[in-house]
């Protein structure tokens, strides 16, 4: 995915299109989880993909990325994804990423959870 996008929109609408849906998705439930808690953030790009940052110079507290094979979902914690493991099961992670694809989806209430340790971790909550 080059040139490098300065913006979400350009970034998912650079990526391989059969993630597209699924980076639009992850976008608009996290914006939307954020919104009904009352918190405000700032769409950025940072480490080059798409962020959710608290306003100003706050830190990022979501992000995702596509990749050839899946999506990644990055709460910019390496503390967080390992809070979850028991719930996360055989999906693929790594200690700062949730790995997830378009036909399996991150599950409401875990991508709740975890944005909710990273929301408490960030002191947002």
């Amino acid at each position: 995915m080059s040139p490098k996008p300065t913006d979400i929109d350009s970034y998912i609408a650079a990526a391989p299109a059969h993630m597209r849906g699924a980076l639009s998705d992850l976008r608009a439930a996290l914006h939307a989880d954020l919104a009904a808690r009352g918190v405000a953030v700032d769409e950025v790009i940072s480490y080059a993909m798409p962020g959710l940052r608290l306003p100003g110079r706050g830190p990022v507290v979501a992000g995702f990325a596509a990749w050839v094979r899946h999506c990644s979902f990055y709460p910019h914690s390496g503390g967080v994804i390992p809070l979850f493991a028991d719930r996360i099961g055989a999906r693929g992670h790594t200690k700062s990423a949730l790995h997830f694809t378009p036909e399996d989806p991150i599950p409401s209430d875990l991508l709740h959870d975890m944005l909710t340790a990273r929301l408490a971790e960030a002191g947002a909550i």
